[in-house]
């Protein structure tokens, strides 16, 4: 991960609708210089296919019981 990109920010624990949305909408408008860290209540797993799928990079952490952030950034 390349530390030196702007990084936007996506907290869905209380999103409206499916979360899954959001974060599409957002890596749609993500530019190539930018990242985006997604703050969810849980490990998004099934979100991992399609990052890859879509040629993103990510890296994951547990930062308390109920947050997870992912951090996402084209290849």
């Amino acid at each position: 991960m390349h530390t030196e990109q702007a990084t936007q920010v996506l907290d869905v624990r209380d999103a409206d609708g499916k979360p899954f949305d959001h974060i599409d909408d957002a890596l749609d408008a993500l530019s190539a210089s930018e990242r985006l860290l997604l703050v969810n209540a849980f490990e998004p797993v099934p979100l991992y296919d399609v990052l890859e799928r879509r040629g993103f990079e990510y890296e994951t952490e547990q930062v308390a019981a109920d947050e997870w952030h992912v951090a996402i950034e084209s290849v």
